[in-house]
């Protein structure tokens, strides 16, 4: 009786870690694959234009926020090599690169206030003055100093 007692429970033991692990693989596994999917923005955020486009006064109180909210993880030169960069899947994105630099102006604005994990949303963080303050910022970084 003792016996079946114990191999009943074994059974139900590994029954229960079997049912909790399933979810938590199903969520690791998700998120690895949306990770791996390149992070594009929605076409429309593309014609979406930037109310500060080449105002050059932004650019100070713009930097203050990089460096204290976004350098952490993209570092404060924008190269995607910030001290919490290591341990971040997907790791954060050189601004200085082709492919950030690249990309509209409204784009950058769209990434920045709906995130994607590991990186939050500023939607409720930044108002949209100081999210299209960081686009231009961003664009301060551009190798050669190109701007789109």
């Amino acid at each position: 009786m003792k016996e079946e007692f114990i191999r009943k429970s074994a059974f139900h033991f590994k029954s229960l870690v079997i049912i909790l692990a399933l979810p938590v693989f199903v969520f690791v596994f998700f998120q690895s694959f949306a990770q791996s999917t390149p992070w594009a923005a929605p076409k429309d955020a593309d014609n979406v234009k930037n109310p500060l486009a080449g105002n050059a006064g932004v650019i100070a109180e713009a930097k203050t926020l990089y460096v204290a909210n976004c350098g952490p993880c993209h570092g404060e030169k924008g190269k995607g090599d910030g001290p919490a960069s290591q341990g971040l899947n997907p790791r954060p994105a050189d601004h200085t690169s082709a492919a950030v630099q690249g990309q509209t102006d409204g784009a950058i604005f769209w990434k920045l206030t709906e995130g994607r994990t590991p990186m939050p949303g500023y939607k409720k963080i930044f108002s949209d003055q100081q999210r299209w303050e960081l686009v231009n910022f961003i664009r301060t970084l551009a190798k050669g100093g190109k701007k789109k």
